[in-house]
């Protein structure tokens, strides 16, 4: 049986085994739908030893008892926190914000009326870069914007990093790819290569955590008419991704798209959703009603 060892300050060096690791990745699995393989290991076990630490535990046997009898639910959240990756930038895949606003928007207000509001979903909204860029995209370049009302929703299972998508304070290497005016226009340069979105904003964008494969956490989210869902699926297996997609499906609005990360596919998961071909992007749309 292979063993992985960390010293743990003055106490003994802790031990993940093989088994301890099978057990963790079936449990955090359950809990969120994601599932480790061996090609993460170290990165888990590593992050495990130091929740193990952090909560002055000697050893994963202990730990693990706590982490599943703990009824706050503190630690699995902290756990949550430290194993999700939370990598992303402002204006990522900018080709599906122009299909959003050349293609996307002028389908979804063809059929609503003027009193209606456009909702739109971003999950998972990792730091923020994400709703934010949706935000500033639609301020900059939808002429329709004037118009109608919009409600941005940004959801993630990581409360660090919702409370870092409330601060909106970003580093040079997020901001980089936006161009010089709407950097000056939108932001505000703190020092030391920190800039901070505007508190307009910042106050415009609901952040909310979620867990996308609980449908009891889901089903209050309703009514959206454009879902961002970019690389997350890739990290659940078959049975997570169909759940996850279901309860996106459910959430949105019928004739509402949904956009995938550029290595992900619809067609492979589900067959709920349809195909359509945009010149900017490839989106899946919610089927309308029949009778629409």
């Amino acid at each position: 049986m292979i063993k992985q060892n960390y010293a743990l300050g003055n106490k003994c060096d802790i031990t993940i085994t093989d088994d301890d690791f099978e057990k963790f990745r079936e449990y955090f699995y359950r809990k969120t739908g994601i599932m480790f393989d061996q090609s993460k290991r170290y990165f888990v076990d590593r992050r495990l030893v130091e929740r193990i630490k952090a909560t002055g535990h000697d050893s994963f046997k202990s730990y693990f008892i706590f982490v599943r009898f703990d009824t706050s639910g503190k630690e699995l959240q902290n756990l949550i926190n430290a194993l999700t990756v939370n990598e992303t930038y402002f204006f990522r895949e900018e080709y599906q914000f122009r299909c959003m606003v050349n293609k996307m928007l002028p389908e979804i207000v063809s059929r609503k009326k003027p009193v209606e509001i456009i909702k739109i979903w971003s999950i998972p909204c990792s730091t923020g870069e994400e709703p934010y860029s949706i935000a500033i995209y639609l301020l900059e370049y939808w002429k329709d914007i004037d118009k109608w009302d919009v409600e941005i929703v940004g959801s993630d299972i990581d409360t660090n990093a919702l409370e870092k998508a409330k601060r909106g304070i970003y580093s040079e290497r997020s901001v980089q790819d936006l161009p010089k005016h709407i950097l000056q226009k939108y932001f505000t340069y703190l020092g030391n290569g920190d800039y901070q979105i505007c508190e307009d904003l910042r106050n415009s964008i609901e952040f909310t955590k979620v867990n996308i494969v609980d449908p009891k956490e889901t089903k209050r989210y309703r009514g959206f008419d454009i879902v961002f869902c970019r690389n997350l699926l890739i990290y659940f297996d078959d049975l997570s991704r169909k759940l996850a997609v279901e309860n996106i499906y459910d959430a949105m609005n019928p004739g509402g798209f949904i956009c995938l990360g550029h290595s992900e596919s619809m067609s492979r998961i589900s067959p709920i959703f349809k195909i359509r071909k945009f010149p900017e992007a490839i989106v899946y749309q919610k089927p309308l009603e029949k009778n629409e």
